[in-house]
């Protein structure tokens, strides 16, 4: 993240919002392991997307960029799909529908900031 983004903390939304929702988690009584483990790989293929992106983006050649960014979004949905099979497998089924649940719902702000910022960077640009 640059300190100069003005955006950063639409960027980083999902993140924000996952980590402050576990304290409601707890209070509701939901399947506390399924959302650690689905926060937890969320924030992990996060912050490697942001990485990886970094990378992309700094590589001269094309197909090192265009490469390293599928193989980016390949590993992360493995990434949490894995994570989603695992606590439903270790811990119960509603462990691994919350995790699912988690991860859905992180992926929808994700997606959604992403739209925003994107159509706000398109209108800016001179």
């Amino acid at each position: 993240i640059r300190s100069s983004d003005p955006a950063a903390a639409l960027r980083f939304l999902d993140v924000g919002l996952i980590i402050l929702a576990l304290p409601f988690v707890v209070v509701a009584g939901l399947p506390v392991l399924g959302y650690v483990v689905g926060a937890g790989a969320w924030i992990v293929q996060r912050i490697a997307g942001e990485l990886v992106e970094r990378r992309a983006r700094a590589a001269d050649d094309p197909r090192t960029e265009i490469g390293l960014t599928v193989g980016s979004i390949i590993a992360r949905a493995w990434v949490v799909g894995l994570a989603i099979v695992a606590v439903g497998t270790a811990g119960s089924r509603d462990d691994g529908a919350m995790a699912a649940a988690t991860i859905l719902a992180a992926f929808s702000i994700y997606f959604a900031m992403n739209v925003l910022l994107r159509s706000l960077e398109r209108t800016n640009r001179p």
